[in-house]
């Protein structure tokens, strides 16, 4: 027991010397003592990946080329106007889930494959994410929604919904389509189901309703939510089942066909060109009438042809018209010795006499 016990100190003498030893520091190269090329040498160390890389139990594993080819066809986001992004998760996780692998959880599945979906800028967004800060699918899509279906516009989509309207020329089966399709692209206005069938049924126009009403044996709103989307879509399959549209009619060569409005712009077209073409016409006779004016009579002709100026030929000829004894004038009768003057036998006054003719 002796030599136990002074062993037993001699161990602890000895760990309370280690322990009063300073630990060795390791060692650090100051960056100061470095080449300055060192420091543009890229480091592989720094490409970390944006996903966690998730630990896979199966022995072999393997993106077969069929994958890609299904999510080529479903399509790729790429932060296009007319892309999705709710439609976009539901579409790839349609594919993903297709493939069951042994030893390869569905989710490790869908966070290998999500970034073969995205390309152009919404690959170039997923690059510029912080590395290993997706550990888990929940991560990976509240991130992609966040960033491409933001709080502002969820708003501008149930605020199109609220405001729905059914457009000029539309036809119930169509702006019932339109209006699931509003809601389909916002999956978040929080709108209950009878405000919904409320909304469709006060934006319709007037035929359309009555239209609806009757088909609802007196008013749709008497319905419920269930009956009335059952009323509206038994509407929509009839109308694709006996389409109402006019057949396409034969052309005729040579023949140029319009709409009605074009004609219509057409003949507005032309009459408003003899419109401008009679209103010159008018103004042209205006302005000669104005400018032609005779200053004696005040008429629409020149002075020189007034027919009350002395010294035109109107005026002689207007005269000969008028004289009452213009008809009766003989040439010959200038001649005639009893229609003469002469000074021959004057009278003791000296004025001149008729010539009588003899007894």
């Amino acid at each position: 027991m002796a030599e136990e016990d002074a062993q037993g100190i001699l161990l602890n003498q000895g760990q309370q010397l280690n322990a009063l030893e300073p630990t060795p520091r390791p060692f650090v190269v100051d960056d100061r003592d470095r080449a300055i090329r060192d420091f543009t040498v890229p480091v592989l160390n720094g490409l970390n990946p944006v996903i966690v890389r998730p630990n896979i139990q199966a022995p072999h594993f393997e993106l077969k080329p069929v994958m890609f080819q299904m999510l080529q066809t479903v399509g790729q986001f790429s932060v296009m106007a007319t892309d999705d992004p709710h439609q976009h998760l539901r579409l790839f996780m349609e594919v993903s889930d297709i493939f069951k692998l042994p030893g390869v959880r569905l989710e490790t599945l869908r966070l290998t494959l999500f970034p073969f979906s995205l390309r152009d800028r919404a690959r170039a967004w997923f690059n510029s994410l912080p590395a290993d800060s997706i550990a888990t699918w929940s991560d990976m899509a509240e991130k992609f929604l966040m960033k491409y279906f933001p709080p502002t516009k969820n708003a501008k989509l149930r605020n199109d919904i609220t405001s729905f309207h059914q457009g000029d020329g539309e036809l119930v089966y169509a702006a019932w389509e339109r209006f699931k399709e509003l809601l389909r692209k916002c999956p978040l206005h929080g709108i209950p189901h009878w405000i919904q069938m409320e909304t469709f049924y006060n934006g319709l126009n007037e035929p359309t309703r009555v239209m609806v009403d009757a088909a609802a044996n007196g008013a749709l709103l008497a319905k419920s939510y269930n009956e009335a989307n059952e009323i509206l879509e038994r509407m929509a399959t009839n109308h694709y089942q006996w389409p109402t549209e006019r057949p396409p009619t034969r052309k005729t060569p040579g023949v140029l066909k319009v709409d009605a409005i074009t004609a219509l712009l057409a003949q507005v077209s032309n009459l408003t060109n003899m419109i401008k073409t009679m209103n010159t016409s008018t103004r042209v006779n205006s302005v000669q009438a104005l400018t032609i004016s005779c200053v004696y009579c005040g008429e629409g002709h020149l002075f020189e042809e007034c027919p009350l100026n002395p010294a035109s030929v109107c005026y002689v000829s207007n005269y000969s018209r008028n004289n009452a004894y213009n008809h009766q004038h003989n040439q010959g009768w200038k001649q005639h010795p009893n229609f003469s003057w002469s000074n021959q036998g004057a009278g003791p006054s000296g004025a001149p006499q008729y010539n009588r003719p003899a007894q």
